[in-house]
């Protein structure tokens, strides 16, 4: 099973179970669980009529005798606390008390102590303390997400934080999975070495949690840290999906569009999930030329019933028609839905002059030659279409790239972005280079190291690629290759404890400690599907765009700067 059937398994049982009208009580973490990969027929049909959020039961006094409480929690120390408070003045009839992780025997023992009146049913752990935003990409959604930036000692309890949801989501995915794995961490990341070493040590304290039956393959967790592959957040996307984050942004698979003036008011905030939209799963790896033909032709389908004779050859063609035509609204409403993001988005394309950015940014991650790309870049620095932060990402790329090769341009690149960019910040280049320059990193970022990378690198600069504008391949697409194949370097990525792989592993989670992208849950799907005999599922912090690549950045040096420990 991948990912969110696991999750949603375990929330069929846990309404199933109880018969009657419910209320379903999360906390502002189990709300994302929830919503994606649970729509609100979905709890109807479960007989879920009220859903609140244990702040908002805990400033309500109105007793509601006739529902049954149905709570799904994080088991943090704060929620037992609330949840405490609410069993000594019960609303409910009932109490059926179900956790996303393990509960600690002390917190069990606070909330036997609390159920005076013996309304709590049950207690269960239901394994599901991480969002399946995709089958096999999950997230935990970490607030303080810079934190893996910085050194241990600038925010001691900031960074225990950190580790310990890291570690619970890791664990929680296990023993979903109901897999033990070996555990091996990026070598250069003190972070990455922590969260793999505290997750054994959950093990080991668990283990009778963990006493799974041994498969002959085992399975594998890999923590590495974002910092290896600095590149992937930083460049524009082309694939819907990951387009989508990049130019509007999605959160819990949800996508606001408040903010964008030419949005139908019935599509404000919209879905995009893979489970429940079919156009979506079929196309959420489209590039946007395919996707935008795709949305034509449903338009067109729908055009020839309704016998109308316009002639629809754009995106904004096919926007107004949508909105012209309420019935096909109300029959289509998921194609019109795909219509305002994909119109929305050419907006913000042309606006940005982004096929122009993207293809320098291409080509500073894929190709190289340090004298023509410095001219591109100077040019687009130059030009007044281009936005601040296409600048700044321009000029982040090129330093990657060149900062042994070319210090004096790269200079030259700084006072550029510095005079033309009101919002730059002085210095967050140079910060990126000392937190994911060359000297930081474990990966082969550019191919530069393996012969056969090289080749491959040549090959495709003199033949060209099919879309320039996709060309680039995410590090954690040869991370896989080299796990496949055995060549993952034990001095590049050691083990932790004693134990070894008993050949190639059948379940691997990639952890990426500082976020996933999209781009790489498109490489990890793609891989999977080319490949039945081994199942990747890749998770991390956060899920990145760009901005949030740089706001994480931003904080970190602000950090560094008043701690002056950096």
């Amino acid at each position: 099973m991948v990912l969110i059937p696991l999750v949603r398994d375990y929330i069929d049982r846990m309404l199933h179970d109880i018969p009657g009208m419910k209320v379903l009580v999360l906390d502002p973490q189990t709300v994302g669980m929830v919503s994606v990969v649970y729509s609100q027929s979905d709890l109807l049909r479960k007989e879920v009529f009220l859903v609140e959020t244990i702040d908002n039961a805990s400033s309500s006094r109105e007793s509601m005798a006739h529902l049954k409480a149905v709570y799904f929690l994080r088991p943090s120390a704060d929620n037992v606390q609330k949840l405490r408070r609410h069993l000594a003045m019960p609303r409910f009839a009932e109490y059926h008390l179900f956790f996303s992780n393990i509960l600690k025997i002390p917190q069990i023992q606070i909330l036997a102590d609390s159920d005076e009146q013996e309304v709590v049913q049950q207690v269960q752990e239901f394994y599901a303390d991480f969002c399946a935003i995709d089958p096999y990409h999950f997230t935990l959604n970490i607030q303080n997400n810079h934190m893996y930036m910085l050194p241990t000692v600038v925010d001691p309890p900031g960074m225990q934080s950190f580790c310990d949801r890291a570690v619970d989501g890791i664990a929680s995915v296990f023993l979903a999975l109901k897999r033990r794995p070996v555990i091996r961490y990026q070598r250069t990341s003190d972070v990455a070495k922590r969260i793999a070493q505290e997750t054994r040590l959950m093990y080991e304290q668990e283990s009778g949690l963990f006493d799974f039956r041994r498969t002959e393959n085992s399975s594998l967790l890999l923590v590495i840290d974002r910092r290896d592959d600095p590149v992937t957040p930083l460049l524009n996307q082309w694939t819907y999906q990951a387009m989508v984050h990049e130019l509007i942004g999605i959160e819990n698979n949800k996508v606001d569009l408040r903010g964008f003036s030419n949005v139908p008011k019935d599509q404000q905030e919209v879905v995009l999930s893979s489970v429940q939209d079919d156009f979506f799963r079929a196309n959420m790896f489209e590039n946007f030329g395919d996707l935008g033909m795709n949305i034509k032709r449903m338009v067109d389908d729908f055009q020839h019933l309704s016998k109308s004779s316009l002639n629809l050859q754009s995106i904004g063609d096919m926007a107004k028609f949508v909105s012209n035509y309420p019935e096909y609204r109300k029959t289509h409403g998921n194609v019109t839905k795909h219509v305002a993001l994909v119109s929305e988005m050419s907006r913000i394309v042309e606006e940005r002059k982004l096929m122009l950015v993207s293809q320098t940014e291409q080509e500073l991650a894929c190709t190289s030659g340090q004298v023509t790309a410095f001219e591109a870049v100077t040019s687009l620095l130059n030009n007044e279409s281009v936005s601040d932060i296409d600048r700044l990402r321009l000029v982040m790329l090129y330093a990657l790239r060149y900062e042994k090769e070319s210090p004096v341009q790269l200079m030259q690149l700084f006072n550029k972005l510095a005079s033309c960019s009101a919002k730059y910040k002085s210095g967050l280049v140079q910060f990126l280079l000392k937190q994911a320059g060359a000297d930081k990193r474990t990966g082969d970022l550019y191919g530069n190291r393996d012969l056969l990378n090289i080749a491959r690198n040549m090959a495709r600069g003199l033949k060209g690629v099919e879309n320039v504008y996709t060309q680039h391949q995410p590090l954690l697409f040869h991370t896989m290759e080299g796990i496949v194949k055995g060549r993952l370097r034990d001095a590049d990525y050691p083990l932790v404890g004693n134990h070894f792989q008993h050949g190639r592993p059948q379940d691997v989670v990639i952890f990426i400690v500082g976020g996933t992208t999209y781009e790489e849950a498109k490489s990890v799907a793609l891989y999977n599907a080319a490949n039945p005999g081994v199942r990747f599922f890749l998770g991390g912090s956060v899920v990145l765009n760009s901005k949030r690549f740089l706001e994480d950045l931003g904080e970190a040096q602000r950090i560094s700067k008043s701690s002056s420990i950096i």
